[in-house]
């Protein structure tokens, strides 16, 4: 059963849209359920998580109405300002709809890469917990220490990592620190990771095995029980397509046990989102 752990909708200048800007036309236009369901019927999806792509709570409400009404959509993971004085209050609104799944708070984009661990926080995460909602963690490299403190403070809080951390698979920086804050918060056992958007952070001129000790990595690390595929469609459509990923993410997995194959590709998504 295939289950998309990580894909997006939007619509251009509504719902307080900043990004795709203009000059990614391949993907500056909107995205919707119809879109998703021609390619689910191609590949046999049985389902997807739909992640927040905008800081907006415009954004979060829209996409929730959404999912309400689409079968395919089984989670939903928003956006809140998790620093904001109403926070904690607006959590337990957003947790009344029932596929809200989780937050991401799109850590990468913030100035402060230690963001995470002000205990200003502290209200918003304690909210989150109570409400049964996980946190997705949308990071580089730099921010896996960041992480890391967060995890050994909040182990009541289920964490799991975006796009693998994004992994220098362009230009190699930063590959051994990559490596070892990957270890570290897989050392938790709280802490989950998605095999997604790795395309989009290689080279055009890389050929698809420089992802493959990434990959091998984060399966090594993760383990499939830990570790769930995720299109990122469609920012994936920057650097290959659904299909071809999809293909490509379970040659690199290494993984031929069926059970392992069935985690990777589905059964995680739905432990860890409870879906």
């Amino acid at each position: 059963m295939l289950i998309d752990a990580h894909q997006h909708f939007w619509r251009v200048g509504r719902n307080g849209f900043a990004w795709p800007t203009p000059d990614l036309a391949a993907i500056h236009r909107d995205f919707g359920p119809a879109d998703l369901e021609a390619i689910g019927a191609r590949l046999g999806l049985a389902g997807s998580v739909l992640v927040q792509s905008q800081a907006d709570d415009r954004d979060t409400d829209w996409l929730l109405e959404l999912a309400a009404a689409e079968p395919l959509v089984l989670g939903v993971v928003g956006w809140a300002d998790l620093g904001a004085p109403g926070a904690p209050a607006r959590i337990a609104e957003l947790a009344r709809r029932p596929k809200l799944r989780g937050l991401r708070p799109m850590l990468q984009n913030l100035d402060d890469d230690a963001w995470i661990v002000r205990p200003s926080l502290d209200p918003a995460l304690d909210a989150m917990v109570a409400h049964g909602l996980s946190l997705d963690a949308l990071v580089l490299t730099r921010h896996l220490p960041h992480l890391l403190t967060l995890a050994r403070r909040r182990p009541d809080l289920a964490i799991v990592i975006d796009h693998g951390a994004k992994p220098p698979i362009a230009t190699g920086e930063q590959a051994e620190a990559w490596t070892l804050g990957v270890d570290a918060l897989a050392a938790l056992p709280q802490v989950f990771c998605k095999l997604s958007g790795l395309l989009t952070e290689a080279s055009p001129s890389q050929a698809p095995d420089a992802l493959a000790p990434y990959v091998r990595r984060l399966v090594s690390a993760f383990g499939p029980d830990r570790l769930m595929w995720g299109s990122d469609w469609p920012v994936l459509d920057l650097a290959g397509d659904y299909g071809g990923w999809l293909v490509l993410a379970k040659s690199l997995s290494g993984l031929t046990d069926p059970a392992d194959l069935a985690a990777l590709f589905g059964g995680t998504c739905r432990r860890f989102y409870r879906i």
